[in-house]
């Protein structure tokens, strides 16, 4: 599932245009995305035990996270994204989430607490908070309706 997240990702990334058969492609793409990512953003809380580390569905939670960032950076496919219900809210709730749960052990979510000496930590859920507030802020982005959400 991983390695099919990134080929998604490869192709959403592209810099090539796409017509309108694609584009719709995308959109539905887009909505079972951001339905699997609401469904199992929660699983990325196990990785702060240090036996999860290698959690499957926290690993592809994580990568659902990358390509619906992608996906709203993407004017063409952002207006759809900020429209679907839900998605909004379960970014902030994970992201309040993921906040306490970096309060409450070693917080492996961003890059300036994964560092030690000198060597950084190379943990799959560095940056998952940068990657939240990403998300977010393009679901915001000039949509007051979800600006006044947040």
């Amino acid at each position: 599932r991983v390695i099919l997240l990134e080929l998604m990702m490869a192709k959403v990334s592209e810099k090539n245009p796409v017509n309108s058969e694609e584009m719709n492609v995308f959109m539905r793409h887009a909505d079972f995305l951001a339905g699997c990512f609401q469904e199992k953003c929660e699983a990325v809380l196990k990785l702060t035990s240090a036996a999860d580390t290698e959690d499957e569905e926290a690993l592809v939670t994580i990568r659902l996270l990358d390509v619906l960032c992608e996906m709203t950076s993407n004017n063409r496919q952002l207006e759809h994204l900020q429209a679907l219900p839900g998605l909004l809210e379960t970014a902030i709730d994970i992201l309040r989430l993921t906040h306490l749960a970096g309060k409450q052990a070693v917080n492996i979510f961003t890059t300036t607490h994964a560092m030690t000496g000198q060597e950084e930590i190379s943990h799959p859920a560095v940056g998952f908070k940068s990657h939240l507030i990403r998300l977010i802020g393009n679901l915001c982005y000039k949509n007051k309706e979800n600006q006044d959400k947040v």
